[in-house]
């Protein structure tokens, strides 16, 4: 074993620890992969059944102060009432399916029973800096039916989009109910919804597309990833060890071959 005797030098012991640290890192990050491929692959399936589920009036799954959960959000639901255009809002810097920075366009919507339901009735282009309130197509008008997905209260910390003080007129960043039941002085049901049907009158904006479902696939692919990488250290060590091996092996036969100098 004397030909493996360089595994003992500083380079190999470092490389050998190296490689020792790497295997369980990588395993730990493959099982982390299949932990977020689980999640998803769950989230996806909420999902899928929130948007297979028949149509139910909005109160059955919000209220007043009411957090919209996982296994409602996308479910399709219907309003009864009249869009009051007046107190009108403005979302910004909102893309489409083009990356196009626009805005959506929050209308309060007031049900029969005198509460409000917050409906984001799709995109609209940007004019310029967005400092003056855009030109929005109406909705219909008088008392009218409403379909739409309900999606849960904007956050900060689950968007990423924070709040700017100093906007301009009726123009925000967030959709978030309670901020708007303190706006309208009334009682607001949590949550929104992206509006489905009907689309608006005179010019429709873009309507919001449908939920992308996030990619499980993706995290499935790089669990086998992690994993392939970490069966393939030890592999890589031994190579690297058998070809130290045999260049050392040749280099002594390549100098006890050399001719012994003659004495004079």
């Amino acid at each position: 074993m004397h030909q493996y005797r360089f595994l003992l030098t500083r380079q190999w012991v470092i490389l050998t620890l190296v490689a020792l640290l790497l295997i369980p890192t990588m395993i730990r990050l493959g099982f982390w992969q299949k932990h977020r491929y689980e999640e998803r692959s769950a989230r996806n399936q909420l999902v899928t059944e929130a948007l297979a589920a028949k149509p139910v009036p909005v109160e059955r799954l919000t209220s007043p102060g009411h957090a919209v959960t996982r296994t409602d959000r996308y479910r399709t639901v219907t309003a009864t009432g009249t869009f009051d255009t007046a107190r009108e809002e403005v979302v910004r810097r909102r893309v489409n399916a083009d990356d196009e920075v626009g805005f959506h366009v929050l209308t309060p919507f007031v049900l029969t029973d005198g509460r409000v339901l917050l409906v984001n009735r799709g995109w609209i282009p940007a004019d310029g800096a967005q400092t003056a309130f855009p030109k929005i197509p109406a909705p219909p008008g008088g008392r009218t039916t409403v379909t739409g997905r309900l999606m849960p209260d904007e956050t900060t910390a689950a968007s990423g989009i924070k709040e700017i003080k100093g906007l301009p007129d009726r123009q925000i960043m967030l959709i978030n109910s309670r901020e708007q039941a303190r706006r309208l002085g009334a009682q607001v049901l949590g949550g929104y919804i992206q509006q489905t049907a009907p689309e608006p009158k005179g010019g429709s904006p873009e309507q919001l597309s449908d939920p992308g479902k996030e990619d499980a696939p993706l995290n499935y692919a790089y669990m086998i990833q992690w994993w392939l990488f970490a069966a393939g250290v030890p592999y890589g060590w031994f190579v690297l060890v058998r070809r130290e091996a045999r260049s050392r092996a040749e280099k002594a036969g390549q100098q006890s071959e050399e001719p012994t100098p003659a004495a004079v």
